[in-house]
């Protein structure tokens, strides 16, 4: 079932989360554990992430360097469509800019579409670790929304080879971010808005937000997107904080603020226990709030973490 159609025939405020692939060399089994432990709360839909290879180095016995490329959490197609045919629940795999190809997009969206998954959602994703600055895969794409432009022209049966006949439609349902706080690269906000709506013109069906701890930040980011002609759903992603270091690692990697008033809380913690009571009691608010404002979807980015997501979704749903 398409997202889409999810929020269209609900009638309510739903609950989704994310998770991580596992490592190489790791089974599923905690993925598994995890979504168990979250589905009395009829989650209505799974994200499951992507992650492009990585190049490492590693010095020889006779003091040469080697380079590797390493793909450290590989599988996401098989993971998608186990989870999907384990549980009865739509998955959403992420399909990224950086590190693929075109045509390497394009073999895995038919292989989606055999599958049954009909939802993806679509990013840029990040530069290679050793990269200051995104630079696209060879034959590649350099932004999400030429990255979406693909996606929706398969709804056409329009594939890469024109040479192809009697092609086979493929409507998938397009996902894609947006930053209320803005996108870490992104001059300003208004900015920002532009390349959002870019990819909402291309055929994106869906927005879902970077997380936030201020709903305001979201408030006003939906109102701006309605004022420049953004119609189509736009749902808030929550994080609960659980380290304490993440009082000011998630500030650091996302481009986010943290209010005064829940940073001054994180900042008294002692250990990371007091730190993921704090930041289930926010989250815990932040979503309450966003239901009684007639959200569509409470998104939950869980990265792998089931516990608190479980104590949220117990409180609000």
């Amino acid at each position: 079932m398409k997202v889409t159609d999810i929020i269209k025939d609900s009638g309510k405020t739903v609950f989704s989360f994310e998770l991580l692939p596992p490592l190489k060399g790791q089974d599923a089994g905690k993925l598994y554990r995890t979504i168990e432990d979250l589905l009395e709360f009829d989650p209505k839909y799974i994200n499951i992430t992507t992650h492009r290879s990585e190049l490492e180095f590693h010095e020889r016995k006779d003091g040469s360097i080697e380079k590797r490329v390493v793909r450290k959490r590989p599988g996401t197609v098989a993971i998608a469509a186990s989870i999907q045919y384990k549980y009865g629940v739509p998955v959403i795999p992420h399909i990224l800019c950086g590190g693929f190809s075109k045509q390497e997009t394009e073999d895995v969206l038919i292989d989606l579409n055999f599958l049954g998954i009909d939802n993806i959602l679509a990013l840029r994703g990040d530069g290679a670790k050793n990269e200051h600055v995104f630079r696209p895969f060879p034959d590649g794409h350099s932004h999400a929304n030429e990255l979406v432009e693909q996606v929706a022209n398969l709804r056409n049966g329009r594939y890469l080879d024109p040479d192809l006949k009697n092609n086979t439609p493929m409507d998938f349902c397009i996902g894609v971010a947006g930053y209320p706080e803005k996108h870490g690269e992104a001059p300003n906000l208004d900015t920002d808005l532009q390349y959002l709506k870019q990819k909402v013109d291309a055929g994106a069906n869906y927005i879902v937000t970077q997380m936030f701890f201020d709903n305001q930040k979201y408030y006003n980011f939906v109102a701006r997107c309605r004022e420049i002609g953004i119609e189509v759903p736009i749902i808030p992603g929550i994080k609960p904080i659980s380290l304490c270091n993440q009082l000011t690692v998630l500030p650091k990697i996302f481009n986010i603020d943290l209010p005064v008033e829940f940073a001054t809380e994180l900042g008294r913690c002692k250990n990371d226990e007091d730190a993921r009571i704090v930041g289930k009691e926010w989250s815990i608010s932040q979503a309450k709030d966003l239901i009684a404002h007639g959200v569509p979807c409470i998104h939950v980015y869980t990265y792998g973490v089931s516990d608190n997501t479980r104590e949220i979704a117990r409180a609000v749903f």
